[in-house]
């Protein structure tokens, strides 16, 4: 290649050469673990049509069941595992205002699930041209409806996963009963719904405690973006309801 940028040295090319390299071999690796990930073979039945509760056309709550969150002609279900309420541990301010900030700290919405879903709220109209997607949480609908009103999210299916054991079938919830923010994928053949495949990285060893689990780090812009410029990531920031 001879890609040159004004005022750049000798030094700062070389540099920048040997980095391309390593850029177009995490490439491959991305592409390699993608072809691998579609080649998985069936994973294990559905064990029952979950009841979740979302809001009905006329904006009151109704049932919906898993089954249903297959649209015609779409065989794909990306379901995200909302934090609401929020991980145990998590002392990050609550929201300042609106219904959601007069919950206590440990029933309201984890900070990190929030700035993710911001990011999806924008990119699910097009997300749901190919594949149907959901968002879980073990609260009540109508805090998770609320909560949404105040984010000014538009695009998100919201469901309650209260009256069921989704979560705790699936890992978003610890055995204690903790949220955890697991994504899950499933597929739809003729009458059987599998699962197809789960961000397990969240509970896997991580060789830096610092840079976390990074589960599905290939889908958020916001710390891809950080780790584009010179001081990368950080490790004194973090996401937050407000700035």
């Amino acid at each position: 290649m001879n890609v040159m940028f004004p005022g750049e040295s000798a030094e700062y090319r070389a540099a920048r050469d040997r980095l391309l390299l390593q850029e177009v071999s995490l490439r491959r690796a991305t592409e390699a673990v993608a072809a691998a990930r579609r080649k998985l073979p069936p994973g294990g039945l559905v064990p029952q049509d979950y009841v979740f509760q979302g809001a009905g056309a006329d904006g009151a709550p109704a049932d919906v069941r898993l089954s249903e969150l297959f649209a015609p002609g779409k065989d794909s279900l990306v379901i995200y595992g909302f934090m609401f309420p929020r991980h145990p541990g998590d002392d990050r301010p609550g929201p300042r205002e609106g219904r959601t900030a007069r919950l206590k700290l440990e029933e309201g919405p984890c900070p990190s699930c929030t700035a993710l879903l911001d990011q999806l709220d924008g990119a699910v109209e097009h997300v749901t041209q190919r594949v149907n997607f959901a968002v879980v949480a073990k609260a009540p609908l109508p805090r998770l409806l609320a909560f949404a009103e105040e984010r000014g999210w538009r695009r998100l299916r919201l469901l309650s996963a209260a009256g069921n054991a989704y979560r705790r079938d699936y890992l978003a919830e610890t055995a204690d009963g903790a949220s955890m923010p697991m994504l899950n994928v499933f597929r739809r053949d003729g009458e059987e719904i599998r699962h197809f495949w789960g961000s397990e990285l969240l509970y896997a060893p991580t060789d830096d405690p610092a840079h976390g689990p990074r589960h599905l780090g290939t889908i958020e812009p916001l710390w891809n973006l950080f780790d584009l410029t010179p001081d990368g990531r950080g490790t004194d920031w973090d996401e937050q309801l407000s700035y």
